[in-house]
């Protein structure tokens, strides 16, 4: 309904208003990432979104110029963003130890650039209601999930110690003593040194003082050094 009533006027003004509504909504769902310094903010969101819809209205004007020439599927550009974009969302993930960041950020870019190609489309109200959406999960869901995470933190523990028996054993008691599930182990022989070298890959419960179990692995004998990520 909107574009007809600016069809009226002039086509370039239906241009005007699908890029800057883009620009309006990518800026929105950017300035929530910007606001908690995440690598893609306020200015990459904007560029994809605006890009998205810029890729929809080249695509419905190239089918209307060969309309009746040959057979052109408008979507198809806006099909090449949705895939392509998964490109630039690689480059925000980034590993810590076991913890990766960055997935969040990398998932509001793919959705803004679907928000882009609705605009671009002249879909308003599902660009609207699409950004809303975006906005409320990434605002006020953010303190659902820290406490959802705080419950059960994934961590890693780097352990040197003495190849001695029943060591493995002494270890995965202190672990047990305070709830921790061991999610994987990895050994490395050190035959020169006499000495492993272990990855405990585990689950800790928010309740427990990472400090304290790493004081008391430190403690055990034969252990020379304790580290956790």
């Amino acid at each position: 309904m909107l574009d007809a009533i600016i069809e009226n006027g002039n086509y370039y003004m239906v241009v005007v208003v699908r890029l800057i509504l883009a620009c309006f909504l990518g800026g929105l769902i950017g300035y929530e990432r910007e606001s908690t310094n995440r690598p893609a903010g306020f200015r990459t969101h904007i560029l994809v979104c605006v890009g998205a819809a810029l890729i929809m209205i080249a695509a419905e004007n190239i089918s209307q110029k060969y309309a009746g020439v040959t057979n052109i599927d408008p979507t198809r550009l806006g099909a090449q963003v949705i895939s392509g974009i998964g490109f630039l969302g690689a480059g925000t993930i980034i590993r810590e130890g076991v913890n990766v960041r960055g997935l969040t950020t990398a998932a509001s870019l793919w959705t803004v650039s679907c928000v882009g190609i609705a605009a671009g489309a002249g879909f308003y109200s599902g660009a609207v209601i699409a950004t809303a959406i975006i906005y409320i999960t990434l605002m006020l869901l953010k303190r659902t999930e820290k406490r959802i995470a705080k419950k059960n933190r994934l961590s890693l523990f780097r352990i040197r110690t003495g190849n001695m028996p029943g060591q493995i054993s002494t270890i995965g008691c202190i672990f047990s003593k305070y709830n921790v599930t061991i999610k994987n182990i990895e050994f490395l022989n050190d035959a020169e040194e006499k000495e492993i070298h272990i990855k405990y890959f585990v689950r800790v419960p928010g309740s427990v003082s990472l400090e304290k179990i790493m004081d008391e692995l430190q403690e055990l004998e034969g252990v020379k050094d304790v580290s956790q990520e």
